[in-house]
């Protein structure tokens, strides 16, 4: 395709700029085309006949004529800076006409190809008027967008031709991970847990900083009871405690191969990063310090440790353009660098595959010394595949053996995770949607039995 007839056919799909005669107009052509060739049949002259057909070509121009120029037409664009990955937004697209008649238009925003669009948008505007037009979209990765060109086609007054127009209206949009479990266990961590089916643990008695006095209700410890203010304001008091404040918790998420695995929604890196922020959320609002680390073969990101909610917003700055690599994770060159910059305890909170990981015998020794002065947990997502084939009923040979195959790879994981175990190295797997819930309610519990 030639470089004049790539631009011509780029225009046609609403790129661009230019001017296209519409369907109406073709159907005229072709019912009068179909007019002269009969009345060519039936002898008319031929004069009569150029006659008319340059009266149809005159008119058409004198539609063309009434087209809106350019700078007749107001565009403008109100989009979100910040968008979070799967979530639906509004856009608003407002078009104004200050041509001296009315106009129909279609209009395509220029959104990169990630983003669900439903496209043309058709609107009808009376002259010296605006309209806003408002549409849903959707972005499905993250990272850093621009959207610039805002494509309009107008129609002339009868509606023979097309006029096509590019505006260039320049955003910058930034992706961000789904906040969603986040924002749910800031609004209420208890009723977050218990609609996944978890449940806060209570705290052990006298376990924790002293928080406040406050009135006995019933179920309180009746060892907590403060008989001083019971008897100096004449009603039972007891005292309230709450897990000490100011730890330290290390979020390592692993961006290797094997986290690009697609899920239901979303990959395994999605969704460790949507649960390993959402454990970030629960630790700083509790007070907590927060460091984060993602990495593949080679440290990708590093955050360095910061208490207070604005730091989540450093953290989701940080991560939000991470990708899932080639590369295999090389956890222990990941660990022997956590060793170096995380001199103080810590939660180490690895994010990542469980198969892969048991089988990295390297890293072994590396969480050997690291257990030492760290607290190690790593979580992962439940291969629900080898689960179904193992809760499969057998109906023929081949099923059978697929069957004994599941149980027989899930035998020798538990072998291996009970190894790692007996070095003092916890390892839970939740199902995909619960990953975010059973992060959490590890690192609650964690705290609240002071293990840290």
């Amino acid at each position: 395709m030639t470089k004049s007839l790539k631009s011509w056919w780029e225009r046609f799909l609403f790129l661009d700029r230019g001017i296209l005669p519409t369907n109406r107009l073709l159907l005229i052509l072709g019912v009068i085309s179909l007019g002269f060739m009969v009345a060519a049949i039936l002898g008319v002259s031929w004069l009569v006949i150029i006659a008319f057909n340059l009266l149809v070509i005159f008119g058409s121009f004198v539609d063309f004529i009434f087209l809106p120029k350019r700078d007749q037409l107001y565009v403008k664009r109100s989009i979100p800076n910040e968008m979070e990955r799967g979530l639906s937004y509004n856009v608003q697209v407002e078009l104004g006409n200050a041509s001296a008649h009315g106009l129909r238009a279609r209009i395509i925003d220029g959104l990169p190809q990630s983003f669900e669009q439903s496209f043309p948008l058709n609107v009808t505007i009376p002259y010296g008027e605006k309209m806003t037009l408002t549409y849903e979209t959707k972005a499905l990765f993250r990272g850093d967008y621009n959207v610039s060109k805002i494509y309009v086609r107008v129609r002339s007054a009868i509606g023979l031709w097309e006029k096509q127009l590019t505006f260039e209206r320049e955003e910058s949009i930034q992706v961000i991970p789904d906040l969603t479990e986040a924002k749910l266990y800031l609004e209420s961590a208890q009723a977050f847990l218990l609609y996944e089916g978890e449940k806060i643990r209570k705290q052990r008695s006298g376990v924790g900083e002293f928080a406040k006095i406050r009135n006995y209700v019933v179920g309180d410890d009746p060892r907590k009871i403060n008989w001083r203010q019971t008897a100096k304001l004449q009603e039972v008091m007891t005292n309230e405690y709450e897990p000490e404040h100011g730890k330290y918790i290390t979020l390592l998420i692993d961006c290797g191969r094997l986290m690009g695995a697609e899920l239901l929604t979303g990959n395994r890196l999605e969704k460790a990063l949507e649960a390993s922020l959402t454990v970030a959320a629960s630790a700083l609002q509790k007070g907590d310090y927060v460091a984060v680390l993602a990495f593949s073969k080679d440290v990708k990101v590093y955050v360095p440790p910061a208490k207070g909610m604005s730091h989540l917003q450093t953290i989701i700055r940080s991560l939000y353009g991470i990708k899932v690599d080639e590369a295999e994770s090389n956890y222990a060159a990941v660990f022997q660098y956590v060793q170096t910059m995380q001199k103080k305890r810590s939660l180490l909170f690895l994010f990542s595959d469980v198969q892969t990981f048991l089988y990295e015998e390297s890293a072994l020794a590396h969480l050997n010394r690291l257990s030492k002065r760290h607290l190690f947990l790593m979580i992962g997502i439940e291969d629900e595949t080898i689960i179904k084939r193992k809760n499969e009923e057998p109906s023929h040979v081949k099923s059978a053996m697929i069957k004994s195959m599941a149980y027989q790879h899930l035998a020798k994981k538990t072998r291996k995770q009970l190894k790692w175990q007996s070095q003092g190295l916890h390892i839970v797997e939740a199902k995909e949607e619960n990953l975010a819930t059973a992060a959490v309610s590890q690192y609650i519990d964690i705290m609240n039995r002071n293990l840290l």
